[in-house]
């Protein structure tokens, strides 16, 4: 039987980067994924680092998105090292527009918001923002500033994850889909993976939208990660004219720039199951919402459309903790923020496996939360 420290569900950018922080520690880990790793939600999302709440639902997310925000300069620099690969980071903020007879209003009110939650932001004047981007459209009445935020080209990032991993001996399994946990006196002993029985003395599951679809039959994970699939449809665009420099972000839909001029616009968010595909209405609204925000973007060239599916959890917050199950913890749910969560989760699913001093009060986002017991000691306080 092949023997492990760590077995971890499911090889996205989450899955990746924790295996990544307990290899820091000379742990020996595997990670199993039920096709080839990072191609989920890792490879379909935009890539902004963003920890400014969309609606009140995402308020309680605010701190743990802040810190993982101060955490990524290093993440990023010890993925990079380690890989010897880029992972196309920039911190050049956002621009958030505002339209409508309040946007002067809702603008302030924002402003006011993010810097109450810790989060810089300031007004800009109208014209000071069409300067740094030439191309805001004139549906624009109101511009916010957050100049901490940034981006990742996130394909890019998850194969660094992985490189970086590897070379800190990880195993990664692909095509290896985890049917079921071994459980030994109440204690989870290992995983079942690809019809093999896998010994480790703890398991951890990252497996994304699909984590509660882990042994069916069971109910367990059902229990502790209740995720659903949400997909979110997007596109890359190739700009005919003036490109962007930074982040452009509405209430309707968002602009991420990449290195090498493409537009990534999106996005939906939509209760479709597990069907991953584009749509037409989809697609038009993404690209409507795009034109209103830079509506250079006309001609652009539609380089590719995608679907993705983002974990959902039934509070829109992410599922981070041990169970009362010793042995198992959870690091899955993360719904549209996993790029950004990925060095504050890494961190603390290590701080929890080497029984450190946990540095992030993480109780909110505990498994315990979705059952009837109370959170328990374990959890980072």
């Amino acid at each position: 039987m092949k023997t492990f420290d760590v077995a971890i569900i499911g090889g996205g950018l989450i899955g990746a980067a924790i295996a990544f922080e307990l290899a820091g520690e000379k742990l020996r880990v595997a990670v199993f994924d039920r096709q080839r790793p990072g191609r989920e939600a890792s490879w379909a999302a935009a890539g902004m680092l963003s920890p400014a709440p969309d609606s009140s639902r995402d308020l309680p997310l605010v701190p743990l998105g802040r810190e993982s925000l101060k955490l990524y300069p290093d993440f990023v620099a010890s993925i990079e090292e380690a890989s010897g690969q880029s992972t196309v980071y920039a911190r050049e903020g956002t621009l958030e527009i505002f339209s409508g007879m309040r946007g002067e209003t809702d603008r302030d009110y924002r402003v006011a918001e993010c810097r109450q939650l810790g989060l810089a932001a300031e007004a800009v004047a109208l014209d000071t923002a069409q300067q740094w981007e030439k191309g805001i459209g004139p549906a624009a009445r109101a511009v916010a500033w957050l100049p901490e935020e940034g981006t990742v080209e996130p394909r890019s990032l998850t194969s660094a994850v992985m490189v970086a991993a590897q070379h800190r001996h990880v195993e990664i399994r692909s095509d290896c889909g985890v049917t079921g946990l071994v459980r030994e006196r109440g204690r989870c002993t290992g995983v079942i993976a690809g019809g093999e029985e896998i010994s480790a003395r703890h398991v951890v599951v990252a497996a994304g939208c699909f984590s509660s679809e882990i042994a069916p039959d069971t109910e367990l994970f059902a229990r502790y990660a209740p995720t659903r699939p949400v997909r979110g449809q997007m596109m890359a665009l190739k700009p005919d004219g003036a490109g962007l420099r930074r982040v452009l972000r509405s209430e309707r839909g968002y602009l991420v720039p990449r290195r090498d001029g493409r537009i990534v616009a999106g996005s939906t968010s939509e209760e479709a199951g597990f069907t991953k595909r584009v749509t037409p209405d989809g697609l038009r609204k993404i690209f409507d919402a795009a034109l209103e925000l830079f509506p250079g973007l006309a001609g652009a060239e539609i380089l590719e459309t995608w679907a993705g599916l983002r974990p959902g959890t039934p509070d829109d917050l992410p599922i981070l903790g041990p169970t009362d199950i010793e042995g198992l913890m959870i690091a899955t749910g993360h719904y549209r923020n996993g790029i950004l969560l990925a060095p504050i989760t890494a961190k603390l699913v290590r701080e929890w496996i080497t029984e450190g001093p946990a540095t992030f009060d993480a109780a909110a986002y505990s498994p315990l939360r979705f059952t009837t017991q109370k959170p328990q000691a374990r959890t980072a306080g």
